[in-house]
């Protein structure tokens, strides 16, 4: 897809999302609308899939592990409109005895969902895991993850980030969404995670920034990861993005990090957000 492509996706993605929280009168669009940009080109762009054919062992293919689990509206619409269910499925978002539950779960068998995930700072460790595995089974293939800003509070992060430069697990790429916001408020006075990228640097990571709203930026910025894997270093991406990112009364604060809106929010924030691909 050139970048025009990929922004009418994105945007047909931000639409899903409103929908799909406002149906299910709960959810997470805060930090979901903010990676929009970011998911699409990762799975539209950049990872070696096939939705067709999906195993959760992920054998021959790049997989993508989701490990702040409650942005799964921007994940479940990305994945249907990339061919791993029926788009009409979003419809099914929250819903009792559902396979498109608040936070992803396998348990259903949902083609392109590996791990159950939400409770945070489990993610990266999961994904260090899948890496060493592909290294152990010669498969060439990257490992992807996604973690908040929030989430680099937990200590687990930092055991896996010590461990994964340590080890040298360079076929691992994870993308930190950097948008300063958390559900108590900011991520700085929460708690101030301080020099961020001194700190990968300090575990023998390659670092790299981008500006996660920008679609062409985040194809450039994946691409080149992709050439530093197999580096004898993992690679990070801290990634800027603006939570509630394309609903103007949604930007520049934490307040839509797990609220839904109501019936005459979700239409104002439809009415700036153009249908690009068609609802479901």
């Amino acid at each position: 897809m050139d970048i025009k492509e990929l922004q009418d996706v994105a945007a047909q993605v931000r639409r899903d999302i409103i929908r799909m929280v406002h149906g299910a009168a709960s959810g997470h669009p805060g930090g979901s609308l903010g990676c929009a940009d970011f998911l699409t080109a990762l799975y539209f762009q950049i990872m070696d899939i096939d939705p067709a054919h999906f195993t959760r062992e992920g054998a021959g293919e790049d997989m993508f592990f989701l490990s702040n689990g409650h942005i799964t509206p921007v994940l479940y619409s990305v994945m249907a409109r990339r061919g791993y269910f029926p788009i009409s499925e979003l419809a099914t978002f929250r819903k009792l005895h559902t396979r498109l539950q608040g936070h992803p779960t396998p348990v259903e068998g949902l083609p392109g969902i590996r791990i159950a995930s939400g409770s945070l700072g489990q993610g990266m460790s999961v994904a260090i895991g899948a890496a060493l595995a592909k290294k152990a089974n010669q498969d060439p293939h990257l490992v992807f993850a996604l973690t908040g800003d929030g989430e680099l509070q937990e200590g687990q992060i930092w055991e896996a980030v010590m461990f994964a430069g340590a080890k040298k697990v360079d076929n691992l790429i994870v993308t930190v969404d950097y948008n300063g916001k958390q559900i108590d408020g900011p991520v700085n006075a929460v708690c101030n995670l301080g020099r961020l990228r001194a700190k990968f640097e300090a575990s023998d990571w390659m670092v790299l920034e981008t500006d996660g709203n920008d679609m062409k930026k985040c194809v450039q910025t994946l691409t080149l990861a992709k050439t530093l894997a197999h580096h004898q270093k993992p690679v990070v991406i801290i990634m800027k993005t603006e939570m509630g990112k394309g609903v103007d009364f949604m930007e520049g604060t934490h307040k839509w990090h797990g609220s839904a809106p109501n019936d005459e929010q979700a239409q104002a924030a439809l009415a700036q957000l153009p249908e690009t691909l068609g609802d479901y």
